[in-house]
């Protein structure tokens, strides 16, 4: 079992952007599979499929002194291929010791669904974890249907576009800030 440790410090503020370094798209990779591997058993050894050969990852980063310093929240986007403009987002992971510090999951929504939207997105779902619908529900998303995957409730949930403007500098992103104590 790999046990996260608690940060030293707690950083000011978080950056959530696309993942264009190596070294963050690998810890991307090593998030996913500490929260669905490790934490959530959900997956055995790793949790990468056929998806992640065209998906977009997307990072929250930590701050130390203004440098990123650490993946501390992740997802992946991606256009299906069925239908174009339909977009999807996946394995949304948020490290241990930052759930609740910064709003890392709800950030990490807004830089999927708007980077999407300035991508010709018409129509962005995603499978929801049950007890993750309260959140994607308060950030303007509707329960389509609920369906078992991997052992676990999800709902097939979508985004209402118009409360996600185009983000057309996601290798940027947008800064989020620690919550006070």
């Amino acid at each position: 079992m790999i046990l996260e440790p608690v940060p030293p410090y707690w950083p000011s503020h978080f950056r959530i952007k696309f993942a264009t370094g190596a070294w963050e798209r690998r810890a991307c990779a090593a998030l996913r599979r500490q929260v669905f591997c490790v934490e959530q058993r959900i997956f055995t050894d790793d949790d990468r499929d056929a998806v992640d050969a065209h998906a977009i990852p997307i990072c929250a980063l930590s701050t130390l002194g203004g440098d990123a310093d650490a993946v501390v929240g992740t997802v992946r986007i991606h256009e299906g291929q069925a239908r174009p403009g339909e977009w999807w987002g996946s394995r949304l992971a948020v490290a241990g010791p930052f759930r609740g510090t910064a709003a890392l999951g709800a950030g990490l929504i807004q830089v999927a669904v708007s980077s999407a939207r300035a991508r010709g997105c018409t129509r962005f779902l995603a499978h929801v974890q049950d007890r993750n619908v309260a959140l994607f529900k308060a950030l303007h998303w509707t329960s389509l249907d609920a369906v078992d995957l991997h052992g676990r409730r999800h709902h097939l949930m979508q985004a209402d576009l118009a409360a996600y403007p185009p983000m057309h500098d996601p290798e940027h992103g947008l800064v989020t800030f620690r919550k006070a104590a």
